[in-house]
């Protein structure tokens, strides 16, 4: 049997190998070799990142589990994203106590202001993205259409929870909140990972050739810049302008920005919206709104001219407020019609 040699499997934070895979092995098989590897069942597992490139199955057998693996392309070093948990983690995430903390990689405080440092190497690294960066567009940008650029971990996808399907990590009212904003916004997805696990994610979410909405362009993590600030040395931020220098009918007047790390945001502060992170989605994914409450906000907006004039961390108090002025418009008409 020829011999492919090892096969790296991403799962969650870990990267494992899998030594001495073979071509003619098939996909039920390597999930047996990634099963002694990991403890998690093959009935769990979701592998992505397979292409087949020509199927060679049997009339009537066209399970992607009896695939050959020569018949996926693979060579020596082939990653695959693995998605899945151990019955054991089911079980204890199952047991977990509801009221558990959210660890947030990011700055201190909500007020936290940081002083960017050598802003003109920062205006540099903009330019050279928008010059040189590969924009991966998928569906044609809108006349008239405001701009939304959204996040993927922990702002509409939760990559590090167990759970017993992909399905299962997607933040609630994912697909409705994407229709309501199509109608007013094209939607650009912005992640600080590689294209490859973008594709993959969008996929496994039912987000890629949704027949509701379309996404405009992806952008990943090489579209980003690295930033040195005073207070927290250098991190790296997603930059507005490196749209905004591609796409000129766009600005910070019409983009919004959602995002769970406020830092990736530091170069466009006012445009930035930092979301709620979702984790934990097998405790809060049958409470958690928030996508639902920021429907509402990118509706109420929709017509606003500039959105400098906007204070995106007060969202909710801005749904609130225009709440109570349409409740107190119709009292006023109704008064307006008795007398």
């Amino acid at each position: 049997m020829e011999n492919v040699g090892k096969i790296i499997v991403v799962w969650g934070r870990k990267t494992i190998e899998v030594p001495d895979v073979n071509l003619s092995d098939t996909v039920r098989g390597l999930k047996k070799r990634i099963y002694k590897e990991t403890g998690i069942l093959p009935q769990r597992q979701k592998l992505l990142n397979l292409r087949t490139k020509e199927s060679l199955l049997p009339p009537g057998k066209a399970s992607q589990e009896e695939e050959t693996l020569v018949n996926l392309g693979m060579k020596p070093g082939f990653k695959l994203m693995l998605m899945g948990s151990r019955e054991e983690d089911i079980a204890e995430a199952r047991r977990a106590p509801k009221d558990l903390p959210d660890v947030i990689n990011d700055f201190n405080t909500e007020e936290d202001e940081l002083e960017v440092e050598n802003a003109m190497l920062c205006l540099l690294q903009i330019q050279c993205r928008i010059d040189c960066y590969r924009f991966v567009e998928l569906n044609p940008f809108r006349e008239g259409k405001k701009l939304l650029v959204v996040d993927i971990d922990h702002t509409i996808f939760d990559p590090m929870s167990t759970a017993e399907t992909g399905a299962e990590l997607m933040r609630p009212f994912l697909h409705q909140f994407l229709t309501l904003a199509y109608l007013n916004y094209d939607i650009v997805i912005w992640s600080a990972t590689s294209m490859k696990w973008i594709d993959e994610k969008m996929k496994v979410l039912g987000v890629a050739n949704n027949p509701y909405y379309k996404i405009a362009c992806q952008l990943d993590s090489r579209a980003m810049i690295n930033v040195r600030t005073s207070k927290h040395g250098t991190v790296t931020a997603k930059p507005l302008a490196v749209i905004w220098g591609k796409y000129k009918q766009f600005s910070a007047k019409n983009t919004i920005m959602f995002d769970d790390i406020r830092r990736n945001f530091i170069m466009n502060p006012q445009s930035g919206l930092k979301i709620k992170p979702f984790r934990h989605a097998h405790l809060t994914g049958r409470t958690d709104i928030e996508l639902l409450k920021l429907s509402q906000y990118l509706l109420l907006i929709a017509n606003v001219d500039d959105f400098q004039t906007l204070n995106h961390r007060k969202w909710e108090e801005y749904i609130i407020d225009k709440i109570k002025e349409e409740e107190r418009r119709n009292m006023e008409g109704s008064e307006s019609k008795s007398e």
